[in-house]
Order: structure tokens, then sequence, then C-alpha cells
């Protein structure tokens, strides 16, 4: 699957709802999923977790990465290739 697909699944199944629901809101929404995968990469570091989690919470972020994206009406994939592809991307730092 493309992250252009992704963004545009999400968009599908959950847009009416997320638009509702605002940027600010959303945007808590994120930062809850972001927690969630810092708790489970803590677990990780502590020689525990579970892989299986891990890759969900990660999954996670990036659905609600594409949830605010999709609010925002920002094309991700387009982002990404204008930031990273175009003449090289940045030097050193993200």
């Amino acid at each position: 699957m493309q992250l252009k697909e992704f963004q545009q699944l999400i968009r599908d199944r959950y847009h009416a709802t997320d638009s509702a629901r605002g940027v600010p809101a959303t945007f808590l929404w994120l930062t809850e999923e972001i927690g969630e995968l810092a708790s489970a990469l803590a677990e990780r570091e502590r020689g525990g977790g579970d892989h299986e989690a891990l890759a969900s919470e990660f999954a996670d972020v990036l659905a609600w990465l594409a949830t605010i994206a999709n609010v925002c009406e920002v094309d991700l994939e387009s982002a990404i290739h204008a930031k990273y592809l175009v003449d090289g991307g940045p030097d050193g730092t993200k």
C-alpha cells in the first residue's frame, strides 16, 4: 500500500467524524497515540513488551497523523516529496 492509498483509506472511513471533531481535538488524539507508542517503546527498552503491540502503536500513530493531515487538507505524499525528495532534501536534520 502506498502512503496516498493509506491516507485515502483513513479519509474514506473516518473523515466525517474527524472533520466534525476539528483540529484541536484530533491533535489531542494524535498526541495520546504518540504517548502510547512511547510507553510501548519504553517497555521494549526495559527488555519486555510485545512486538505485535509495538507495531500496532506505530500503525495507530500513522493513522492519526493521516487523520489530522486529512482534516487540514494536507496530502502527506506530496508534502514528503516536496520536503525530502526535491533537490536532494534537507541536509542533516528533519
